[in-house]
């Protein structure tokens, strides 16, 4: 007899939450859950040693049963922060053990469990482990259900079944159908509770049974009027209870063998969470059993045998669809049957390869290819990007990840990783169409790779000289600042130790200290901290300055004369994968942070220049970007005529919110309205406002008031959103872009505000996103096919930079600025400034 072992990974993980004390590792990081799962989890492998095993988990997406019920689990109080944050851990820890990780939009975890309880035949014994009396409807001859509760776990075969409901387990979900769930919003018929549903159920045999014989008069009174008041109540409710056992998974039972604990896997994440007591339960802490186990796992992503293909070869060969993994002068392929291994001396033999525009290739990184390889004609499928667009806030978009998190598998030392890629992009590609991303995907996101890997390629030349000498001054500064600071404190310290710094100012100087400290009993000395008493102080002014200056020298001055190459050209790389909001960032160096709050700041955009002097800067940035699209978005007619009408948006407000004639608006007021009107767009409460302009919380409340009553519009469109999310779970852009915000569910009402602020800004920053992204394929389309001595080196923000040869920066200027202006087109007009300049502070 084999066992097939089944488990609700939402149940037992919340089971385990509520029943051990909080622990939490080095880092702050909550693991109790994750270590309660594990204790009841292993106890039941070790107990019946299965041959498959399984956990299935709940998905953040509406399920079948929410679309036809609005109610359904509408009571529901969201996952407490401190679960939610083990949920991911969770899952891999889960795939560790071994156990394969199943979950689908749509449908519920008892879904699944259900599906695969009736995979196997009656040689495969199935125990259903949950904490859900739902999943109770599943008993059979075969199917067991081990109910956990506090302290113990109930089995519950047919025979046990019948003992304690005298039902059979079939008939559980019309007893269900009369009395509802409290828990899960069922309504079931008012007034009908467990003991008379299960009466009825056992007497009529089902609910048909019992509305067919409703009125033959074995039913009267009060009873009576309810059922037949609550039929309708009654059918729907079945249709809420009732687990969906076929849900498409394209699983057999041989697909959930269990092949025991993946070590490779499960010691570094139990590191991570310091759960030093399964690691040496597990026996993990000996060395040579972790790799006795890596070596020993099975896997079903084995390296199969692999044809030799030369490059010659594989370019005449007719691989349509493939899997590419690029090693040390090899590719390696898959092409749905059978893998091949390509050598090769140089990258241009693969070249003619990726030329054929009738082959779609799949990639963990399409944006290392065409770094690699340049541009491909064929079609590219990357698996990373494609997980990204699917769900920006997971993270971890490695192929490790993305087995466990789409396929179940934990991937071995010797994976056959173009099989898994090609697995994976087919996974991949479903999630897209389901959450109606995929033109997003296919339109935006891929075609953008190429674009970046030109432009990292490119790079953006440095005036080493000059910026040398700056930096010089920058020290001369950084020392000017010390000496000052050492003479008012009466000693010199590190100024660099809060720890000194916090000592220097609130002991011996005596300053009012702010309450709270850090975790170690320090003081607070952060840039927050020190504003408030800088102008009372002249210690604390010179120490914020010293500060600036040290942050500028050590972060571009130090930081970029060291990552320059031997022609002083900077290559920083561009992450698509990285922000929530759909943001692109850049790293090594981080070029978007280049600060311009300050004239030093700025001063440092004097040393980015042309390659020689045969070429100038083109920059291009979008004004109030954020702003046109909230007045588009939210359809203000008010606020879209001022931008059609090219007006100062800042002043019209101005005159709407405190009430005077346009020409009256002094740059004062001027000032507090653009503050507003940025501070709508990100959802700005009336202390940070206050914070920001100096005025006390119940002005600047004043100020949000009126603003949103003078644009009533804009009012409604995001109180509508926020409701959006808390319906959906997650908010879009126009063009299709999700972002999930679990925070709207939280119990925590901090952690709600910060979700509805996430919910109010995302649609309109992800949006601006989106635009530079399609602004920027624009771009380098049409200078492609000007052929124009021109090309995109940089972007930051909502601001583009050309390099171009003085011969046609002119022309390339009117280029940038028209497909920038054109990227999309809305109900207010995008305006976009661009200056020409020998370097990018001349441009600005």
């Amino acid at each position: 007899m084999k066992i097939l072992l089944l488990i609700d990974g939402n149940s037992i993980l919340n089971r385990a939450y509520y029943g051990i004390r909080p622990l939490t590792n080095a880092a702050g990081l909550y693991t109790h859950a994750v270590y309660g799962m594990m204790n009841i989890i292993l106890h039941h492998l070790e107990e019946r040693k299965p041959d498959y095993a399984a956990v299935a988990f709940d998905r953040k997406a509406p399920t079948f049963r929410h679309q036809r019920y609005d109610g359904y689990k509408a009571n529901r109080k969201g996952m407490p922060e401190e679960l939610a944050v083990q949920l991911p851990y969770a899952k891999e820890v889960m795939a560790g053990l071994g156990l394969h990780v199943l979950e689908t939009d749509g449908f519920e975890a008892d879904d699944i469990l259900g599906t695969c309880a009736f995979l196997g035949d009656e040689d495969t014994e199935v125990y259903v482990l949950t904490g859900d009396r739902d999943a109770l409807q599943l008993i059979r001859d075969h199917v067991t259900v081990l109910l956990a509760s506090t302290g113990e776990t109930h089995v519950f075969d047919r025979a046990a079944f019948g003992a304690k409901y005298g039902i059979k387990p079939e008939q559980f979900v019309d007893v269900k159908a009369l009395m509802g769930d409290s828990s899960d919003n069922i309504p079931g018929v008012p007034g009908i509770g467990e003991k008379t549903a299960l009466k009825l159920i056992a007497e009529y045999g089902s609910l048909d049974g019992l509305y067919a014989h409703l009125n033959d008069g074995g039913i009267k009174g009060a009873a009576l009027t309810k059922l037949n008041d609550g039929k309708d109540s009654a059918y729907l409710s079945q249709y809420l209870a009732a687990i969906d056992t076929e849900v498409p998974l394209g699983l057999s039972l041989k697909d959930l063998c269990y092949e025991g604990v993946c070590a490779r896997q499960l010691k570094p994440l139990l590191t991570e969470l310091e759960l030093t007591t399964m690691i040496k339960r597990l026996g993990l802490d000996r060395e040579e059993a972790a790799e006795t186990m890596a070596e020993d796992e099975p896997s079903s992503y084995r390296k199969g045998s692999r044809t030799e293909l030369s490059p010659a070869t594989l370019c005449r060969k007719e691989i349509p669809y493939a899997s590419v993994v690029l090693g040390e002068g090899e590719l390696l392929l898959f092409d749905g049957t059978a893998g091949y291994r390509i050598p090769f001396a140089d990258p241009d033999e693969i070249v003619p390869f990726l030329a054929d525009a009738s082959r779609t290739l799949v990639v963990e990184d399409l944006k290392k290819l065409c770094l690699l390889f340049g541009r491909p004609a064929c079609k590219i499928f990357d698996v990373s990007l494609a997980a990204y667009v699917n769900d920006p806030s997971e993270g971890g978009y490695t192929l490790d990840r993305l087995a466990v998190r789409y396929l179940g598998q934990v991937l071995p030392d010797d994976a056959d990783v173009p099989r898994v890629l090609y697995d994976l992009a087919y996974a991949l590609n479903e999630k897209l169409k389901e959450s109606e991303q995929s033109t997003l995907y296919y339109h935006i996101e891929e075609p953008l790779s190429a674009v970046l890997a030109d432009m990292e390629r490119e790079g953006f030349q440095i005036d080493r000289e000059g910026l040398t000498a700056f930096n010089d001054e920058l020290s001369q500064m950084c020392r000017e600042y010390a000496e000052a600071i050492y003479f008012e404190a009466g000693h010199a310290f590190n100024l660099n130790s809060p720890k000194q710094l916090g000592e220097v100012l609130f002991d011996e100087l005596k300053l009012p200290a702010a309450k709270k400290k850090t975790k170690t009993g320090h003081y607070v000395t952060d840039a927050e901290t020190l504003e408030k008493l800088r102008p009372y102080y002249p210690i604390v002014d010179r120490i914020l300055e010293y500060r600036q200056v040290a942050k500028l020298k050590s972060t571009y001055g130090d930081g970029l004369l060291k990552v320059a190459d031997e022609n002083g050209r900077i290559h920083s790389s561009f992450n698509q994968t990285v922000t929530a909001t759909g943001r692109l960032s850049s790293s090594e160096p981080n070029l978007q942070n280049i600060p311009i709050r300050t004239e030093l700041g700025r001063t440092m955009r004097r040393f980015f220049v042309p390659k020689n002097e045969e070429y100038l800067l083109v920059d291009a940035d979008y004004s109030q970007i954020e702003l046109r699209l909230l007045a588009a978005i939210a359809g203000d007619q008010r606020m879209i005529r001022a931008f059609a009408e090219g007006e100062d948006i800042h002043a019209v407000t101005a005159s709407q919110v405190f009430g005077v004639p346009l020409a009256g608006v002094t740059p004062e007021l001027r000032k507090r309205a653009k503050a507003v009107n940025f501070g709508i767009v990100y959802g700005i409460s009336g202390f940070s406002l206050g914070e920001d302009l100096g005025v006390p919380k119940y002005e600047a409340e004043q100020y949000i008031k009126n603003y949103l009553a003078k644009y009533p519009q804009v009012s409604a469109y995001l109180n509508e959103v926020v409701e959006v999310a808390k319906r959906d779970g997650f908010v879009t852009t126009i063009f299709g872009r999700r972002r999930y915000i679990p925070e709207l569910s939280s119990p925590k009402k901090m952690v709600q505000a910060f979700g509805k602020r996430v919910a109010m800004n995302s649609p309109i920053q992800g949006a601006a996103a989106d635009i530079i992204k399609i602004a920027m394929i624009r771009v380098d389309e049409a200078l492609r096919k000007s052929g124009m001595d021109a090309k995109l080196i940089l972007q930051v923000h909502d601001e583009l930079i050309l390099e171009a040869h003085r011969s046609c920066a002119e022309e390339a200027a009117v280029l940038l600025k028209r497909e920038m202006e054109n990227a999309v087109s809305l109900a207010v007009p995008l305006s976009v400034e661009v200056g020409i300049g020998k370097n990018w502070y001349e441009c600005k």
